[in-house]
């Protein structure tokens, strides 16, 4: 089959792979129809090439059609049609009794200190092959794969794959108190959709903030007010000012490790500088230095902690991977700030929004998110432009059919 694999730091290639099949009887195999870049394969892209290899198949937002199920999986049928969690959870371990899915026990990668295994995302979580391709394995095949009606439309439910539950535990651990004001630091895919649950859910005030045009004009339609940081002195107190003079009552990093300044600050540049040499030693020592002494790009993180207001919340749904990075602490205990982070729980969230997903008035703008589609073939290119923000990318879903 063909699959978008890794090559190298910024070299990825559709290339011919083997076919997937049954390996264990909680396995399924899935024709995939269609497929979407996140802004976490940008982190495989350009930071974590150190826990790749050259031919491993990335992706890990997909849906499809069943093709075969191996002898445990009673729910699924060839000729389903299913979206695929990012992360692969058994649904009945400790963690998964608990609705943790992302810590699940029985895909733990506990060789790298890590939670449950993702697809398509390096030796860290598991070295599974990812769904960026014609066909795609499924393990826990008789928990995980979210059926779909058989008509709908492929981008009214692919987003339940990741973006959308990761976007709803964004808004769900920032706990905006009735009447509330809520913050969204980057108007990618997840911090866009978050701003617009947000809106749907009640939250009377929800301020955007990202230097990208295109991003700030797709959130207006759904009530969001929206900043340019570029425009801006001090993003944190500007959105002191805008709130009461005290801050929203909630923030939502929807940015990560490689967040930019709008001034680009010198230890911004360094972080970045650090991040690209890191990139180019051998994997033994890259790998090795990078989970001991990774560092992130801080700047939209301790604008969230600064801009909150006191008592505040803080939700990060923006991928970090450092292991040394400083925090404002005194700043963050003095404030009484509250942090609420991590991999979404994608299956505990699949119920809340189902119902909102299936509304055939679309109120999340699903259907017309994807401003790109692409063949399979074109899939560096659209990792391109994705990375660039060029030609006004929001969000590339790749179709292997075609």
């Amino acid at each position: 089959m063909r699959a978008l694999t890794w090559q190298g730091t910024e070299h990825v290639e559709v290339t011919d792979v083997p076919d997937p099949k049954i390996e264990e009887p909680t396995d399924a195999v899935i024709r995939v129809t269609s497929t979407a870049i996140c802004g976490s394969d940008l982190h495989l892209y350009g930071v974590l090439g150190p826990f790749l290899k050259p031919g491993d198949v990335l992706g890990h937002e997909a849906m499809g059609v069943v093709e075969e199920v191996g002898a445990d999986v009673t729910g699924l049928r060839p000729g389903d049609r299913v979206v695929v969690p990012f992360n692969i959870s058994c649904g009945h371990c400790w963690m998964c009794q608990r609705g943790l899915f992302a810590q699940c026990e029985t895909t733990q990668v506990r060789s790298q200190g890590k939670g449950a295994a993702l697809f398509g995302y390096t030796e860290l979580y598991g070295s599974v092959p990812g769904g960026q391709a014609q066909y795609l394995r499924v393990p826990q095949a008789q928990f995980g794969p979210i059926k779909i009606p058989g008509d709908a439309p492929d981008e009214q439910y692919l987003y339940l794959s990741d973006i959308l539950p990761t976007a709803w535990q964004a808004v769900a651990y920032a706990d905006v108190p009735d009447g509330g004001t809520l913050a969204v630091l980057g108007l990618g895919p997840v911090g866009q959709l978050a701003a617009r649950i947000a809106r749907h859910l009640g939250v009377p005030r929800v301020i955007g903030v990202d230097p990208v045009l295109e991003r700030r004009t797709a959130v207006r339609p759904f009530g969001v007010e929206t900043l340019d940081p570029g425009d801006l002195d001090d993003t944190s107190a500007t959105l002191i000012d805008l709130v009461d003079g005290r801050g929203p009552d909630a923030v939502i990093d929807a940015v990560g490790m490689e967040a930019h300044g709008h001034d680009e600050p010198r230890s911004t540049r360094l972080t970045e500088l650090a991040q690209k040499a890191t990139g180019l030693l051998p994997d033994a020592a890259a790998s090795k230095l990078t989970d001991k002494a990774a560092l992130d790009r801080l700047d939209a993180l301790h604008t969230a902690v600064k801009a909150v207001r006191r008592g505040g919340t803080v939700s990060i749904s923006g991928v970090y991977g450092g292991e040394v990075d400083p925090m404002p602490m005194m700043e963050m205990f003095d404030r009484g700030a509250q942090l609420r982070m991590g991999q979404a729980h994608v299956r505990r969230w699949v119920d809340d929004l189902m119902p909102i997903v299936s509304d055939e008035s679309d109120p999340l703008g699903l259907r017309t998110f994807a401003t790109h589609h692409l063949p399979l073939e074109e899939a560096p290119h659209g990792y391109e432009i994705f990375r660039d923000k060029a030609d006004g990318c929001l969000k590339v879903v790749l179709l292997p059919g075609s």
